[in-house]
């Protein structure tokens, strides 16, 4: 059994099999509502009912309040519609963004390597070729784990059917300490993707600001890497954050990109450099690297930014100090369940959800 779905006020209508939720089944017909965790915790797919039954789903109760349930609202990522639906949903269409379509894969662990003590870089060989725009991110189903996982690819969209990733191993996490610990070259896992709308905007010419942290570096990785290939002549740069050097991975790599483009720009900055690291770089937070850098004037840029919520939210109000402005500001938080469940999908220092 399935049912008819109407978006407004796009006016399109989708089919949602019984049992799918609104977003995966939108997702997969290439219609992009508006998502950020995808597990009912952020809010951020929050769309109107207008007519029809459903299964508000297990959204979380701080993602949604019992008075915007009485009033029908729901989560799409969590809503199974019960009947045919009308819902209407505020859809931002941006000329930058691919939308391709949600699929599934089968994919086989071709690579698994230590980026840091605390991050394993691995590779997937896919079933086939999947296309998606950097910056994008896949899930991923591990043996005996409730649910799946979201991790942002690493690789860039010219590496045909080989899907990188970047995972750190979150203390009590059941998902990245299975990665770590327990999942071996030649394992089979199913995958699918791609999710997202954190891309670059190509059509934007002004220079670009990377800022990334700890894993966070994975979509800045892949998106410098498609903005290069493509031969990009505007100025780019990458600010990597770390504590020290073990944990500045796969820094050869960019310092051998500025050696091949006079248009990139790498500043890795470490905040607490071990004395045998001999650190001769900036010393401090990333943010701290970026005011200096630019002596508070970013101005005349777009800036991306990826990582944990605190480094996030330091980075946006530097920017926004250096003379950025919000809509010049893009992000994609790595949040933990906990993160989500505390609303913690957007910035306070945005002016809104």
């Amino acid at each position: 059994m399935s049912y008819q779905v109407t978006i407004e006020p796009i006016g399109t209508t989708i089919e949602v099999e019984e049992d799918q939720t609104i977003l995966d089944a939108a997702l997969r017909q290439g219609v992009w509502l508006p998502f950020a965790c995808g597990h009912g915790t952020c809010g951020t797919c929050k769309v109107q009912v207008t007519d029809g039954f459903y299964d508000v789903g297990e959204a979380s109760p701080f993602a949604l309040m019992d008075i915007e349930r009485e009033e029908n609202k729901v989560l799409a990522c969590c809503c199974k519609p019960e009947s045919d639906m009308v819902i209407e949903a505020d859809i931002d269409e941006d000329e930058d963004f691919l939308g391709y379509l949600v699929e599934d894969y089968q994919a086989k662990v071709i690579e698994i390597k230590d980026l840091s003590p605390t991050i394993k870089g691995i590779r997937l060989q896919i079933d086939r070729a999947m296309q998606f725009q950097a910056g994008q991110y896949v899930n991923i189903q591990l043996p005996n784990i409730e649910g799946t996982r979201a991790f942002s690819i690493a690789n860039s969209p010219n590496e045909e059917g080989v899907i990188e990733l970047h995972i750190r191993k979150v203390e009590g996490g059941a998902a990245t300490t299975y990665v770590h610990e327990t999942l071996k070259q030649g394992d089979e896992l199913n995958i699918s993707g791609p999710y997202g709308q954190f891309f670059v905007r190509k059509s934007d010419d002004r220079g670009v600001i990377f800022i990334a942290g700890g894993s966070g570096l994975s979509s800045p990785q892949s998106m410098i890497l498609d903005l290069l290939e493509a031969g990009e002549t505007r100025n780019i740069y990458l600010f990597q954050g770390a504590r020290d050097v073990s944990e500045l991975y796969n820094r050869e790599i960019f310092e051998n990109l500025v050696k091949e483009h006079a248009n990139f720009h790498y500043i890795p900055a470490l905040n607490a450099p071990k004395t045998e690291d001999a650190w001769t770089g900036f010393t401090g937070f990333v943010h701290e690297a970026v005011a200096n850098h630019f002596e508070n004037k970013c101005s005349g840029h777009k800036a991306y930014l990826c990582g944990p919520p605190p480094m996030i939210d330091a980075a946006i109000s530097t920017l926004m100090q250096s003379r950025l402005f919000e809509k010049d500001i893009h992000t994609e938080r790595f949040l933990s369940a906990a993160d989500g469940a505390n609303g913690q999908s957007r910035s306070a220092l945005f002016k809104h959800i």
